[in-house]
């Protein structure tokens, strides 16, 4: 039975004492920060030149990589999946002492064996479910934010009193934290950022190619697609009350046209296609791909971004933003 844990399975007592050093000031290493130390914790940041101004303009005591990892235990590793093997293996890997606690927001390291922890250390996740703007935003209002927690590595034998307390004072315990393995997290993140968002993608791309050549206004259908933030809504309400109340919260009309119409689009092809995605990603293979794609400059990357770039649609979103943003600051 999965096990979920909430505020009073956690205590900042297991946090005294110890010294916390946040790796990356970006868009999650910053709000990881915010909130550690607005929940009474003494934090040391460190991240590029640019993160290092930035976190020093906001009041944070500020230190290299290296000297980071020589005087925290409680080492919360904030960087991009990229970027942390060269960070681990040239500035933390030499200067953890038994005692020390690695904490991770990605498993994606660990679990593809990029990252290899000495024995002598625990190896614990943090993974919120959000964007690091929302980490922070729902702090400060005291919702939480659902996150993943695991322990790969109990060498001290109380890993999970650590990595519990730490979760506490991010505020993930607010909503729950559910226990998973590492392996589970990276594979069901590399799997929705694989297979739900680019099936998303391309269904909006081609209603709005469709609803264009047709002749519906561009300003009308990428409002109503999203641009409004209805899905968002519906999003937002499925994640507070489940999918199906966020369906009967629709018209009666929508309801039927949703339902009549769903398995129009289960498609046999989409589930294999999962399954193919999902077998590569167990396997290793886009952790290989990716791994060789960085070593090289992200060459493939920066191609697909300028063809997507390079879209007709980009252009018509950009026009309806402008004229709705212009409507609300004429109205303000």
């Amino acid at each position: 039975m999965t096990i979920i844990h909430y505020e009073e399975d956690a205590t900042l007592n297991d946090l005294a004492g110890r010294s916390i050093g946040v790796f990356g000031y970006g868009p999650i290493g910053r709000p990881v920060a915010l909130n550690l130390r607005d929940s009474g914790l003494s934090v040391l940041v460190s991240g590029d030149a640019e993160e290092q101004i930035a976190a020093a303009a906001e009041g944070f005591a500020i230190a290299t990589f290296t000297n980071l990892a020589q005087t925290a235990d409680v080492l919360m590793l904030m960087l991009p999946d990229e970027m942390l093997p060269d960070v681990y293996i040239n500035h933390i890997s030499a200067h953890l002492t038994r005692g020390d606690t690695l904490i991770f927001s990605s498993a994606y390291n660990v679990a593809f064996g990029f990252i290899e922890a000495p024995p002598f250390v625990d190896v614990a996740l943090i993974s919120p479910r959000t964007i690091g703007g929302t980490l922070r935003e729902r702090y400060i209002s005291g919702e939480g934010t659902h996150s993943f927690v695991a322990v790969a590595q109990d060498a001290s034998g109380s890993a999970w009193n650590t990595v519990l307390a730490a979760a506490l004072a991010l505020g993930s315990l607010r909503a729950g934290a559910v226990e998973i393995r590492f392996e589970q997290e990276a594979e069901i993140s590399l799997f929705i950022q694989q297979a739900l968002i680019p099936a998303f993608h391309n269904m909006v791309i081609t209603a709005a190619h469709l609803l264009s050549k047709v002749g519906y206004p561009p300003e009308a259908f990428l409002t109503d697609l999203y641009l409004s933030g209805k899905f968002t809504d519906y999003a937002l309400q499925a994640a507070q009350s489940g999918m199906l109340h966020a369906l009967e919260q629709t018209t009666r009309t929508g309801q039927y046209g949703a339902l009549s119409r769903l398995n129009r689009f289960s498609e046999i092809k989409l589930e294999r296609l999962m399954e193919i995605t999902l077998d590569e990603i167990r396997r290793g293979d886009f952790a290989r791909e990716w791994s060789r794609e960085v070593a090289d400059g992200m060459p493939r990357l920066n191609r697909m971004i300028q063809q997507q770039g390079g879209m007709d649609i980009w252009e018509l979103e950009q026009q309806t933003l402008d004229l709705l943003r212009r409507y609300t600051e004429n109205t303000r």
